[in-house]
């Protein structure tokens, strides 16, 4: 079926998913690019065996179809935290810190989460991995020596890409597909010029400073209309339209990304976790030890008034009387001590 296929239109691409293809492929993970139509094939190892097996045959039918995206090497991932550091570093401290992690072991992902806990860095980060990583895809492809477009760089209505794609193979189409083919042609040079690898800006008086618009990306839906039934399994179609979504890590990224909004990283917030859920234990047990005391506290309050009130009437009798023969006038009252007068022998005169 795949022989007699023409293709009369440009390989239309998503350059952010071919990024988070080039940052995921490692030893474990492979990806495939057709260049036939454009889709990518992730084999995942966790399908079953029979479904490997009939994608494995299918490669080896048609070699020249699949292309394996290739693996990052660690000196190409130092290349790119290196040159950050040297170019969009400003920070003493900061630069020293990183070119610390990255001569260290595991450097990729320790140096994503320095990045991602200085907010300042962050911004810089993102805007030099795609521009360097764009950059990386636009040489892999220039090699293949394929035609293509980034859907990204493209300003077309949803309805035309939905017909280029539909009209993909067909020669004879519309007006407007035979328009926008042409435009397309136009702009799949341009990633053959030596600007395309060395973007610079504009010269000349620079524009006036426009409050930025965010302006969500139109995408068009996916739509491919030669994928071998072996094939369809492992697409690989994932719903990366943002460019801040790519993290550069070849693991997955949910902790990276969730850096994004506020939150904190994984590890800290399970620690974290943990730690409130002690905290709150303890506010209960305090709680419930105040609730005891208080009712300890009223019920021996109670009590001692009690004791307090039955004592009380068994001893006033008694005590009334003692008090009466302490203070009665009447009583065997001690007499007071009366001064005496001492009597004295008198002295006998001798003769």
């Amino acid at each position: 079926m795949t022989n007699n296929l023409k293709v009369y239109t440009p390989l239309l691409l998503r350059a952010t998913r071919l990024m988070e293809a080039f940052s995921k492929s490692d030893d474990e993970r492979d990806f495939y690019l057709d260049k036939l139509e454009g889709f990518l094939l992730f084999v995942d190892i966790d399908k079953p065996i029979e479904e490997l097996e009939n994608l494995h045959t299918e490669i080896l039918q048609h070699p020249d179809r699949y292309q394996l995206i290739p693996k990052m090497t660690f000196y190409e991932t130092k290349k790119f935290m290196e040159g950050f550091v040297n170019e969009k570093v400003y920070d003493i401290d900061t630069k020293e810190k990183l070119l610390d992690i990255i001569s260290s072991k595991e450097a990729r992902e320790n140096f994503l989460e320095f990045i991602y806990d200085h907010l300042a860095e962050l911004e810089k980060w993102q805007q030099y991995y795609q521009e360097r990583s764009r950059i990386r895809i636009i040489e892999w492809l220039r090699m293949l020596n394929l035609q293509f477009v980034f859907e990204e760089d493209l300003d077309f209505p949803k309805s035309v890409m939905e017909k280029l794609k539909r009209h993909f193979f067909d020669a004879k189409v519309p007006k407007d597909v035979a328009q926008s083919r042409e435009l397309l042609v136009a702009k799949a040079k341009s990633y053959y010029s030596s600007e395309a690898l060395n973007p610079r800006p504009k010269r000349g008086r620079p524009p006036k400073q426009v409050a930025k618009v965010e302006i969500e990306p139109q995408v068009c839906v996916d739509l491919f209309t030669s994928v071998p039934p072996a094939a369809r399994p492992f697409l690989f179609i994932p719903d990366v339209s943002n460019l801040s979504n790519i993290t550069f890590s070849s693991k997955d990224s949910e902790h990276l990304l969730a850096r994004l909004k506020g939150s904190t990283r994984v590890k800290v917030s399970s620690s974290l976790e943990s730690l409130s859920q002690r905290l709150e234990s303890l506010r209960h047990l305090s709680t419930r030890l105040t609730k005891v005391q208080d009712n300890l506290e009223g019920q021996e309050i109670s009590e001692v008034k009690k004791l307090t009130a039955q004592l009380s009437e068994e001893s006033t009798p008694k005590m009334a009387g003692l008090v009466k023969g302490a203070f009665s006038s009447t009583g065997n009252e001690a007499p007071k001590d009366k001064k005496t007068i001492k009597m004295v022998t008198p002295l006998k005169k001798k003769p």
